[in-house]
C-alpha cells in the first residue's frame, strides 16, 4: 500500500511536471496506483469508478451554466453591462476600471466560470481601457482580478462541485454563503484600482459625458434579470439548481434570439459547439479526478496525508493557515475545479476534525483559489485577459500584488468572522 500511495502522487506530480494535461495526469496516476495496490478485481472496477464520478443528476448544471454564460457573452448583453455600469460610475479617475469589475462580478451571476468572464469583459472593456490612458498590464490584472470573483457569485461551478463531493451539503446553501464573501472580493478589487487610478493618473482621458442612465437600464434589463431569476428561483423553491440551469439557457436564448436579436441560427450552432466542447473538458476532468480520489481512498493515501497535517498542530488556526497555503499555491498552477477534485478527499476529514463549518470552509477555498487564478506563475483568468492585451504576464507582477494584497485581506475577514459567510443562507432559512 504504501508503495502504490508513492505511485500515485509520484505518478501525478511527475506529468504535471513534464506538462501532461491534468486530466490525463490524474487519471495515470490513479491507474498506475490501484494497479500496483489492489487486486485484478478491484482494477476491473477502473473504469466503472471512472463513469460513476459523473453519472450524478447534479453535474448537469454545468455544461448548462457554460453555455448560458457563452450564449449572455454572444448575444450583447456584456456590452449593455458595460454602457449601464459607466452610467452608474460616471467620468472619474479609475472609473473605467471600477465599470470592468462591476461587469465582471455581474457577468459572474451568469457563467459561473473565471475564465469565461475574463474572455467577455476583456474583449469588450481593454480596448476602452486603452483609449482612456489605462496601460495595458494594469487593465489585464484588474479584469482577471474581478473575474475571479465569479468562482465566489452564484451559479458558480466550483462550488456546484463542491457541494457534490462534500457529503449532505445543500448548494442554494453555498450560493447564497458565497455571495457577500463574493461582493466583499469585488471591493477588494475596486479600492486599490480607484487609490492607483488617482495616483497613477490613469484614465485621464475618460469620456466626460456620462451614458444616460434610465436608457442603458432599459437595456440592460435583460440581461440585470438572469441572476434574479436564478436565485430567485432557487430561493422560491420554483426548481432546484440543476434546473435552474436549464431555466437560464432556455432565457438567454430567449434574450439573444428574440429580444436583442444578436444570434441567427448559425450563431446558436457555434455557441452549442462552443459550450459543448468547453464542457467536455471539465467533465473529463471530473471523470478522471473521481478516479484519482477512489484511488487515494482505497489505498489509504488521504488519510495518512489527514493525519500528517493533523500532527502538525493541535491548534485549528495553525492547520487553517497551512492549508490556506498550499490552496494559494495550488491555485496558482490549477484552476477551481481541479483544486477542489484533488484536494478535497484530504481536506474534508481536516475540517471534520477541527469542526469547522462546511458551508463556510467551501467559501475559504474559493476565496483561496480566486486569489490563485490571477497570481503567477499560471493564473488561469491572467492568462485570458494579458493574451487579450498583448503583453507577457510578468509584466502585470506590480498591479497584481497590491490586488491580492487587498483580496487577501477580505479572505483574512471572512476567516476571522464566519458569519459574513454564513448570515446570509441563516436568514434564508438553509442548513448550514
Amino acid at each position: 500500500m504504501i508503495a502504490a500511495n508513492f505511485i500515485l502522487i509520484g505518478v501525478f506530480v511527475l506529468l504535471l511536471a513534464i506538462g501532461t494535461p491534468i486530466a490525463v495526469a490524474l487519471g495515470l496516476a490513479g491507474a498506475a496506483a490501484v494497479a500496483v495496490g489492489l487486486d485484478l478485481q478491484t482494477v476491473a472496477m477502473i473504469g466503472t469508478n471512472t463513469y460513476t464520478s459523473i453519472a450524478k443528476y447534479p453535474l448537469i448544471a454545468i455544461p448548462l451554466f457554460i453555455l448560458t454564460g457563452m450564449v449572455f457573452e454572444r448575444s450583447g448583453v456584456a456590452g449593455r453591462l458595460v454602457t449601464f455600469a459607466q452610467a452608474i460610475v460616471g467620468p472619474r479617475r479609475g472609473g473605467l476600471a471600477v465599470v470592468a469589475t462591476l461587469v465582471c462580478m455581474i457577468m459572474g451571476g451568469m457563467s459561473g466560470s473565471g475564465p469565461a468572464d475574463a474572455a467577455a469583459v476583456a474583449t469588450i472593456m481593454i480596448p476602452s481601457m486603452m483609449k482612456a490612458g489605462y496601460p495595458r498590464e494594469f487593465s489585464a490584472s484588474v479584469i482577471a482580478a474581478s473575474a475571479s470573483t465569479a468562482i465566489l457569485i452564484p451559479p458558480s461551478i466550483a462550488l456546484i462541485v463542491y457541494s457534490i463531493l462534500v457529503p449532505g451539503m445543500d448548494l442554494r446553501a453555498l450560493f447564497a454563503a458565497g455571495l457577500v464573501p463574493g461582493v466583499l472580493a469585488g471591493a477588494a478589487v475596486i479600492l486599490p484600482t480607484l487609490i492607483l487610478s488617482r495616483r497613477h493618473d490613469f484614465g485621464a482621458q475618460e469620456l466626460a459625458e456620462r451614458p444616460e442612465f434610465w436608457k442603458s437600464l432599459w437595456q440592460a434589463v435583460p440581461g440585470l434579470l438572469a441572476p434574479v431569476i436564478i436565485l430567485g428561483g432557487l430561493r422560491s423553491g420554483l426548481f432546484t439548481p440543476t434546473e435552474a440551469a436549464a431555466v437560464a439557457v432556455a432565457y438567454g436564448f430567449l434574450v439573444g434570439v428574440l429580444i436583442y436579436r444578436k444570434m441567427g441560427w448559425r450563431d446558436v450552432w457555434s455557441v452549442l459547439a462552443d459550450s459543448a466542447e468547453t464542457s467536455a473538458v471539465i467533465m473529463v476532468i471530473i471523470s478522471l479526478a473521481g478516479l484519482f480520489a477512489w484511488a487515494g481512498s482505497t489505498l489509504g493515501a488521504f488519510d495518512h496525508a489527514a493525519q500528517s497535517i493533523l500532527a502538525v498542530s493541535d491548534s485549528g488556526l495553525v492547520v487553517l493557515i497551512l492549508v490556506m497555503a498550499v490552496l494559494l499555491v495550488a491555485g496558482m498552477i490549477l484552476d477551481g475545479v481541479s483544486i477542489y477534485l484533488i484536494t478535497l478527499p484530504l481536506l474534508v476529514p481536516i475540517a471534520i476534525a477541527f469542526q469547522w463549518n462546511l458551508t463556510w470552509f467551501g467559501v475559504l477555498m474559493a476565496m483561496n483559489i480566486a486569489i490563485g487564478q490571477f497570481t503567477p506563475p499560471v493564473a488561469v483568468n491572467l492568462m485570458v485577459t494579458a493574451r487579450i492585451a498583448r503583453v507577457p504576464i510578468e509584466a502585470t507582477v506590480p498591479w497584481i500584488l497590491w490586488l491580492m494584497l487587498t483580496m487577501g485581506t477580505a479572505m483574512l475577514l471572512v476567516i476571522l468572522f464566519p458569519e459574513i459567510a454564513l448570515w446570509l443562507p441563516k436568514m434564508l432559512g438553509y442548513r448550514v
